[in-house]
């Protein structure tokens, strides 16, 4: 069965384009002008990936609430943004919703084609790893407990409010504690195509403070300076 892809875009022509182009990959499309009509129908036939614009209309930033709708109905679902707005403000605050790509208008459409048959390698790859499938319903390390089918985290008890990103990154670093994962690993664990050091050390800040939230006294994520971090189970 071929993969289902939603695209919401407001302007008909590029919508068209975009589903013509996927058609003839192979895909099965979803067009949507709005968010209100891609909440709708994705609510009720959820794609297997999403493409979004962030201007919707009269929305100048409906394309980043329409993520985060998803995000609530599917944490797993891979996402990319693609749109005309190419500042790194911009950048960042997509990344920060775990869009798995950030692309930028005008695109080729043989490129949008190969890199989402890319992003589709890595949704099988991840349910392919022994690594992410063994023991998956919970791991406990001390006071750290992760469920991978829910993929939530609970410390001391307690449980995180975590974004994708932050999670697959906490999940990477606790499975082998004292073991040093680079910017580079942690670049890969993203998913994400645009990640710098400086986005993957925001990630574990925000991720440091969740885990001060609960427990002031949390240092169990380890900055290795210039190489990365690692999981201290002795924090």
């Amino acid at each position: 069965m071929a993969r289902k892809v939603a695209i919401v875009e407001d302007d008909f022509d590029q919508r068209e384009n975009y589903r013509d182009a996927l058609e003839k990959s192979g895909y099965a499309v979803d067009t949507y002008a709005n968010r209100r009509e891609a909440l709708i129908g994705m609510r009720l036939n959820m794609p297997d990936l999403a493409i979004l614009d962030i201007m919707l209309e009269n929305e100048m930033d409906g394309g980043f609430d329409l993520c985060r709708d998803l995000r609530a109905l599917s944490p797993t679902l891979p996402i990319i943004f693609l749109t005309a707005r190419d500042t790194d403000i911009d950048r960042v605050s997509g990344l920060r919703l775990d869009a798995w790509d950030y692309l930028t208008k005008p695109l080729n459409m043989q490129y949008l084609s190969v890199r989402i048959n890319s992003l589709f390698r890595i949704v099988d790859s991840l349910a392919q790893d022994p690594e992410t499938t063994k023991n998956s319903s919970s791991m406990v390390i001390n006071d750290l407990e992760i469920n991978e089918d829910s993929m939530s985290i609970r410390w001391k008890g307690e449980e995180l409010s975590l974004t994708l990103t932050e999670f697959w990154l906490i999940e990477s670093m606790a499975r082998h504690p004292g073991h040093v994962k680079t910017y580079e690993n942690m670049m890969q664990i993203t998913r994400q195509s645009y990640v710098e050091r400086n986005t993957i050390n925001g990630y574990i800040r925000r991720i440091r403070n969740k885990f001060k939230e609960i427990d002031p006294d949390f240092k169990h994520i380890q900055t290795v300076f210039g190489v990365g971090y690692k999981w201290n189970t002795n924090g």
